[in-house]
């Protein structure tokens, strides 16, 4: 594996991103080489604390008290760093999220 890793000098110079190019669009093939990348995303609807006692006595049918009102924006995750606000929504059947906000941070490079 670490035959795989290769120093910036040793890149081709074709690859080399010019300031005029850096505002051209992209397409799905300028990102191939991240498609089988594995992340982790998490759609937060709310917390609660509660003690062990407390969730123990939890069943099928018992409701949970969440920090959120309903209508508020979830908070959505990508490997533990949040990226994104959406909201929860019905797709034939089943429940999905729709982004409404994308979050920039200072260390993210965007």
């Amino acid at each position: 594996m670490a035959s795989d890793i290769m120093a910036l000098e040793e890149f081709p110079d074709s690859t080399a991103i010019t300031p005029h190019e850096e505002h051209t669009d992209k397409t799905a093939h300028d990102l191939a080489t991240v498609f089988d990348v594995p992340v982790n995303i998490s759609a937060v609807l709310g917390k609660a604390h509660m003690s062990v006692a407390q969730l123990l006595k939890l069943n099928r049918g018992s409701v949970l008290e969440l920090d959120r009102k309903v209508g508020e924006a979830i908070d959505i995750f990508v490997n533990n760093r949040l990226v994104a606000r959406g909201e929860v929504v019905v797709v034939e059947d089943r429940l999905g999220v729709t982004m409404t906000e994308i979050i920039k941070t200072e260390d993210s490079g965007a």
